[in-house]
């Protein structure tokens, strides 16, 4: 038996809040229309005090990717039905004078900053990864065979469930399985619902930790993946040969290459940020202490079942009980 764990990606995130940023620019305003506050653009919905305009319902049309071709009378009326209940409930907000509560104000900068930055971030990587040439592509696409030229799809029988308060136990008394029938009824005395059906594993998307052993296999090995949320049986059942060439190559190098790329702005941000920052007080000992930014964990080596450990929920793991399509670390496979 065979184990795998996830491991917790840091790194620096954005998260941009329109409907706090909206109530951020209302800021000042304690219920009185200004013209520092007034938008721009034609007007087509009024609701106090407060105008909407086109951009704004093509803005919540956006935020919700909804494409042109989708707009339906349906669909832009429950859009602008969204803006007109924002601004009722800002200007109900206002006038209730929440906008000078302290944490309320706390959360509102907040959320300014974070749109902004997220504006900046989005920005300047989509940039950077439109420089990404055709060479670099190229050079990625043969340094990750096992990616392209000698991609295998392996066809799995999988048993999932939701993680259980012994996990160590159930690892060490299940190490020595070498059917999935053996797993099934130990999970049926031990009263553990689950799921059991097939899946595939796509080697164009699985991180090298999980492909060797994969490819290192014994025909009877069943390995074990498990995380806080959801936990996973699995053997391998067949691995079919599926190169990938062509647009599909090259479209799957640049979305690899524009990954590494925000992992490595992500990680250059945190070292600048610390790098430049001051603190006072006890902080500066805190802080220092943890200024040294550090790589993602790597995801742990297989190990025996009984030697678990726990681990956070891989990227792209699906939910407890149902069939996973994909590894530690799942990304969208290819789609041949």
């Amino acid at each position: 038996m065979l184990h795998f764990s996830g491991s917790s990606k840091g790194g620096w995130r954005v998260a941009a809040t329109a409907l706090a940023f909206a109530g951020a620019i209302a800021l000042g305003g304690c219920g009185k229309k200004q013209e520092a506050q007034a938008v721009t653009g034609q007007v087509i919905a009024h609701i106090g005090s407060d105008d909407v305009t086109q951009q704004e319902l093509e803005n919540e049309l956006r935020l919700a990717n909804i494409a042109p071709d989708k707009r339906s009378d349906e669909v832009v009326k429950a859009a602008l039905t969204r803006i007109l209940e924002r601004k009722y409930l800002l200007q109900q907000a206002i006038a209730a004078k929440l906008d000078r509560e302290p944490t309320v104000h706390l959360d509102l900068l907040r959320s300014h900053e974070q749109v902004l930055a997220g504006a900046y971030v989005e920005r300047d990587l989509r940039q950077k990864v439109a420089t990404i040439s055709n060479n670099e592509t190229d050079q990625f696409i043969q340094a990750h065979p096992d990616r392209f030229a000698n991609r295998k799809v392996f066809q799995i029988e999988q048993v999932s469930f939701a993680p259980q308060k012994d996990m160590e136990s159930l690892a060490s008394a299940t190490k020595d399985f070498k059917t999935m029938d053996q797993v099934e009824a130990k999970l049926n005395d031990l009263g553990i619902k689950y799921n059991r059906g097939p899946a595939a594993l796509d080697s164009a998307t699985l991180p090298p930790e999980m492909l060797r052993p994969l490819e290192a296999r014994k025909a009877d090995d069943i390995f074990f993946i498990r995380s806080r949320t959801s936990a996973s049986f699995f053997k391998v059942v067949s691995a079919d040969d599926r190169p990938l060439a062509g647009d599909q190559a090259t479209l799957l190098a640049k979305r690899e290459l524009a990954s590494d790329l925000a992992k490595k702005e992500a990680q250059d941000t945190s070292a600048a940020v610390l790098s430049s920052a001051k603190f006072e007080g006890d902080y500066a000992r805190i802080m220092t202490a943890a200024a040294t930014p550090t790589t993602p964990a790597a995801t742990p080596a297989p190990a025996p079942a009984g030697e678990a450990q726990n681990a956070e929920k891989p990227a792209g793991e699906a939910q407890a009980g149902e069939p996973q399509k994909a590894g530690v670390e799942q990304k969208e496979a290819p789609k041949n």
